[in-house]
């Protein structure tokens, strides 16, 4: 019982590391993005 609450909680961490690095990402790429058509 113990061994699968611990891993049900790791997974949904993962999960919910993985989407805040996702967007963290999308972020910068659109802040780039931005800088360099300013700089047109």
């Amino acid at each position: 019982m113990n061994k699968e609450r611990i891993h049900k909680w790791l997974k949904r961490i993962g999960i919910w590391g993985f989407l805040f690095f996702l967007i963290k990402g999308l972020v910068w790429l659109a802040v780039l993005f931005g800088l360099f058509k300013a700089c047109e």
